[in-house]
Formats: C-alpha cells, sequence, structure tokens
C-alpha cells in the first residue's frame, strides 16, 4: 500500500441510454478538504496589484469601486452572493481551461468583487464587475498553473447595490479553498450529444469542442449511407479509432450497427477490416461497442458487443479481420458459465485479460436494465469462464449498471439506484466507486451540486461516469479523474462534468466536480468516453 500522504488534510465533503435516445452555503467559510501547499520558491506576483475592472455587464462600475466596497471580507448586509462555479473544495487539474468563476447574487445586487489570494501569491486577485460571470485571462492561468500548484486558493464573492456612482449594502458571500492539483488530467474526451446525434469532443484544455462523427459520416463498415443516430462507443486501445453504435433509424436510435472510424475529423474505417468482419458489423442490434489492448494488434483485433441470442443479450466478440462469418470462426458468445441472465454494459480491464459486466434478469437494447449486479468474467481467447461477483455492488438493495474500471483496475465506477428502478435516464442516479476486488462503495461528493443551485442529489440524473486513460502518482497519492454527464444545471439539461477522486493509501478522497465550460451550454451532452483519443488540433 502506498504510504499515507503526510500533506493530506481533513475531507469535509465525504442514466441515460446510449444507443437508444434519452432524453457554498452564503457567507460561510468552507474547509476546502484541500491538500496541504509543497514547498515552493515564491511567492510569485501572477496576480496583478491592481483590481481588474470588468465593464462588460449592463451597469457602470463606479471609478472608486475599491475604496467604497470596503475591506476585505467586511460587509453591511446579509446573504451575499453564492459561488456556483467552480464548487468550493474543488481540485483543477493543472492542465485545465482556466477558470470560469460563476455565482448567484442576492436580492438587489448588481456589482460584485470577486477575490482570490494565496499564500504562493504576492498580491490578491481582486475583480469588480456588474456581471456574474468572469472568466481568468489565459496570462494569469497560464504562470499561476506553474506557481501555484497544490497551494490553496481562496476564492471571496461579495456583491452590494450601486446606483452606478454610488455602493451600498455590501455583503459577504461564499468564501473558501479551491487548488491546482500537481498533476495534469490526460487524454481527451469524446461524448454523445443529440444535437443531431453526433459525437464530438475535445482535448483536456480545449475551450472548444469539435465534431468527432456526424451522422452524415458515420458510415459503419458496412453502408456509406450514413447513419440518422450514433450511440455508445468506446476508443480503440491506440486512440487512432472510436468504436460506436451506429443506427439507420432516428426515434430511439434501435436497432443499431457497429460502426469503427478515425477520431480526427476526417473518419476513415481501418485498412485491416476484411469483407466478412464488414458483415459481421452490419448485424442489427450491436450495442456498446468495447476493445482491449491485449487483443488490439495485427492477426488479433477483436471487438466485443452487447448482442441478443435467442432474445437474451449476451456479450459476443468479433474478429475485425475475420476470414469467415461463421460462428466459432468470426465471431462466437462469450461463456458466463453459472450465470444465467442478460449481460449488459460489457467493457475491458486494462492490465488483465478480463471483461466487467452487469448482469441482470432484465435488460433492454444490451444497456438498460433494473436488477443490475456487476460481476467479471475471464475473455480467456474468446472463451469466457466462470463470472465472479464484485461485493459490495452486487446488492439485492441497489441497481448497480454502468461500470467502468479506472485505469490501474484498482476500482470500479458505476451507477446506482434502487433496486427495481430501470437505469434509463433515472433521475436519481448517483456515482459510487468500489475497490475491483469488491468491498464498501464509496459515494461521490462529486454527486452533489452547488447548494445555492436549489438542486440535490439524488434528482440530477448524475450518470455514465467514465475514468481519464491514466493515472498519476505524486507524494504518496494517486491521482485518477473521473467524468459523468449530470442534469444539474439551472436549464436542466445533461452537461459533462469531471472529478478528481484521490488515494492517499489510506482514504480514498472525493471532491466536488467541476463544469467543462467548453461545451455547448444548450445541447445534450452524455455518454463520455474518456480515452487517448487521437483527436487532431
Amino acid at each position: 500500500m502506498r504510504s499515507t500522504y503526510s500533506a493530506i488534510i481533513a475531507l469535509v465533503f465525504s442514466s441515460l441510454g446510449c444507443a437508444h435516445h434519452e432524453g457554498g452555503n452564503n457567507g460561510d467559510k468552507q474547509d476546502a478538504g484541500i491538500l496541504a501547499p509543497d514547498a515552493f520558491a515564491g511567492p510569485y506576483s501572477d496576480f496583478p496589484t491592481a483590481p481588474i475592472i470588468d465593464t462588460g455587464g449592463s451597469t457602470t462600475v463606479p471609478g472608486d469601486v475599491a475604496t467604497q466596497f470596503g475591506g476585505a471580507g467586511t460587509g453591511t448586509a446579509t446573504g451575499g452572493p453564492c459561488m456556483f462555479e467552480p464548487e468550493i473544495g474543488t481540485i483543477y487539474p493543472r492542465n485545465w481551461i482556466r477558470p470560469r468563476f460563476s455565482w448567484i447574487g442576492g436580492n438587489g445586487e448588481s456589482i460584485y468583487e470577486l477575490r482570490i489570494t494565496s499564500p504562493s501569491q504576492i498580491n490578491a486577485l481582486v475583480v469588480y464587475t456588474t456581471s456574474t460571470v468572469w472568466t481568468m485571462p489565459s496570462a494569469i492561468w497560464e504562470t499561476l498553473r506553474v506557481h501555484s500548484v497544490s497551494s490553496p486558493l481562496t476564492v471571496t464573492v461579495r456583491g452590494a447595490s450601486s446606483d452606478q456612482t454610488t455602493i451600498a449594502n455590501t455583503a459577504v458571500g461564499s468564501t473558501g479553498d479551491v487548488q491546482i492539483a500537481p498533476v495534469d488530467a490526460p487524454g481527451a474526451i469524446v461524448y454523445w450529444t443529440t444535437t443531431n446525434a453526433r459525437l464530438r469532443g475535445f482535448k483536456i484544455g480545449d475551450e472548444t469542442v469539435k465534431d468527432i462523427i456526424t451522422p452524415g459520416q458515420a458510415a459503419t463498415a458496412a453502408s456509406s449511407t450514413g447513419a440518422q443516430c450514433i450511440g455508445c462507443h468506446s476508443s480503440t486501445p491506440d486512440g487512432t479509432y472510436v468504436g460506436f453504435s451506429s443506427s439507420q433509424q432516428a426515434g430511439t436510435g434501435d436497432p443499431t450497427m457497429l460502426g469503427l472510424l478515425t477520431t480526427d475529423g476526417a473518419p476513415v474505417a481501418p485498412p485491416f477490416l476484411t469483407p466478412s468482419a464488414i458483415t459481421l458489423m452490419q448485424r442489427i442490434n450491436q450495442e456498446e461497442p468495447v476493445f482491449s489492448k491485449l487483443h488490439w494488434a495485427a492477426g488479433d483485433h477483436a471487438a466485443v458487443t452487447m448482442y441478443p441470442i435467442n432474445n437474451k443479450f449476451e456479450m459476443m466478440w468479433t474478429d475485425l479481420e475475420a476470414t469467415s462469418t461463421a460462428q466459432g470462426q468470426g465471431w462466437d458468445v462469450i461463456a458466463r458459465t453459472g450465470d444465467a441472465n442478460p449481460a449488459a454494459s460489457a467493457s475491458f480491464a486494462h492490465t488483465t485479460d478480463t471483461l466487467l459486466y452487469v448482469s441482470s434478469s432484465n435488460v433492454s437494447s444490451g444497456v438498460s436494465v433494473s436488477h443490475g449486479d456487476l460481476m467479471t468474467v475471464p475473455y480467456n481467447n474468446h472463451a469466457g469462464g466462470t463470472p465472479t461477483a464484485i461485493t459490495g455492488a452486487n446488492t439485492t438493495a441497489y441497481n448497480e449498471y454502468y461500470p467502468t474500471f479506472s485505469p490501474d483496475d484498482t476500482y470500479v465506477a458505476y451507477n446506482r439506484v434502487a433496486d427495481g428502478q430501470s437505469s434509463y435516464n433515472n433521475s436519481q442516479a448517483e456515482v459510487f466507486v468500489v475497490k475491483g476486488a469488491g468491498g464498501t462503495p464509496t459515494r461521490l461528493a462529486a454527486n452533489d451540486p452547488p447548494s445555492c443551485g436549489a438542486k440535490t442529489s439524488p434528482g440530477v440524473t448524475n450518470s455514465w461516469p467514465k475514468w481519464a486513460p491514466a493515472a498519476s502518482d505524486v507524494g504518496g497519492s494517486r491521482y485518477y479523474w473521473l467524468t459523468f454527464s449530470s442534469t444539474r444545471g439551472a436549464a436542466g439539461n445533461p452537461q459533462l462534468y469531471v472529478t478528481p477522486v484521490i488515494d492517499d493509501g489510506a482514504t480514498l478522497r472525493t471532491y466536488p466536480a467541476l463544469y467543462l465550460w467548453n461545451q455547448p451550454a444548450g445541447e445534450n451532452n452524455h455518454t463520455p468516453a474518456w480515452d487517448n483519443f487521437g483527436i487532431l488540433e
């Protein structure tokens, strides 16, 4: 076990379908559960000496705004603005997009002060604005994320009323720490959006997203006519291709075939696909394609999909270099000896030849379940074997589903609702993490929306967790990153979020979520896949 990281301080912060369509406390100082700062050579002058005056709002900022607001942390009124983004207590990846700050104002407030201080910085960053949103300039972020790693950044927001010349009723709002991790979040995220049912994506740190595969481009290897719907998807181990469920039907997106195209924005199929493989990929009702790095080389390119055999969904392997379409040669069912239930949501381990899946008596479209339990089974060169239940995630009290291994296979992230409830677009879904070998599940702090958003979890459809493709070790702690979708925003549409999960050798620590503000806010974005996708600049 890794040694306990002595710099960790107390922690306070203790389902959508796929191939088918589905729809800080004000005024309180909050202990962020933040990592204590490492030794640094500063302090630095990344923050300017003078306040930043943001005139992008609807009213004029008084010339002596700083004087009228008074000393830092003071106020004459109660209530104050509530920080909505970032959530107090969160941790940014070192390579994150420049931070955006947004808050919900109190009654009558029309002007705001955002103040950020840090022991690693000589000056405080002070911003006066009439807007409730402010994004840090790139020039500040590029130096801050180097100089202030692991050093708490104390964020405070105050609000006041103003007639453009006089400020009154100053109120202190949210205050607390956020932090920059000493590690990057690797790879790229490709996700499904209902906007023309396309796949879009970005590298971590990009401020915009780009189309990866559109319906018109989504020719399966078996068809050149494109598709009406693209759904579940995952990366091939080399990041060159994305495998996806593709349908010629709009609406629910069923039935589906297997698509496989490059992720560089000019999608083409792999050159190793044979005519027999193309025929096999054309079979309908293939859902959720996944791949293994242990079976992704010349002579052994394989895909695993969920496929109904005699009206029962099974895990099926397909040889993408097949010379025959016959069962047992070009494809077959992966045996699950002793498990008579249908299967759903298969995925590969990263360090062993193991498949993780959901066993359920009720499976629809290879993904939706109502009595799900998490299991593993040997892949065993297509042959399968005897499944093993993941204790803690195979309960009779809960429906457990959408599982995914961490990059080192130590943990499994998954969704959970009450047993008997369907996984399909379930607003009660929450994300949990359990040891891959079984144990007591940990509920992620990232399930909880900001307190001032008037929403709580369960109730915001926290769904489809996926790990970043690598973890990083620093100072005795292992840093993981997770992405998931949630409807916690004001508009109630699904959007993507990222959260750190840190194993200090003794405790698994979880933190509030980070909103990915680079995604179009009006789109319905979910079912993310996070891997080393080869997205071009």
